[in-house]
């Protein structure tokens, strides 16, 4: 007589339980800026603090930082810059506000493919959370 292994899959609604204990992903804080510009206003101020402040919640999480531009038929390296440009723009503001260097990882990405989203292209992403 031969055996046959049998595979028993649990029900599906345990599957997804299991699915929807996962953590979810913390919030990306965006910070938008007018074209070919650095500078930062009031609402960026608050978005900045406010991950500044979910920050503080978990030291040990890694802040990346991660600039983009607009695409406008320039040249890539001038857009690289002005991405890490604002990159870097947005860590000394998050240094000012308490997060520690050491913790702050900064890139420039350059442009993104979204032409006919000029305004959401200028940007720099926070995220916090495991490196």
């Amino acid at each position: 007589m031969r055996r046959r292994n049998l595979i028993v899959l649990p029900p599906l609604a345990l599957l997804a339980a299991c699915a929807a204990e996962r953590p979810a992903a913390p919030p990306v804080h965006l910070v938008f800026f007018q074209d070919d510009s650095v500078e930062l206003g009031a609402p960026a101020l608050t978005v900045i603090q406010d991950a500044a402040r979910l920050a503080a919640g978990d030291p040990n999480a890694m802040v990346r930082v991660l600039g983009f531009v607009a695409p406008d038929g320039t040249a890539p390296a001038p857009l690289l810059l002005l991405s890490r440009q604002r990159a870097d723009r947005v860590a000394a503001e998050l240094r000012g506000f308490g997060v520690p260097a050491n913790r702050i990882l900064v890139r420039g990405r350059g442009a993104v493919p979204a032409a006919d989203l000029p305004v959401e292209s200028r940007r720099v992403e926070i995220h916090i959370g495991p490196g």
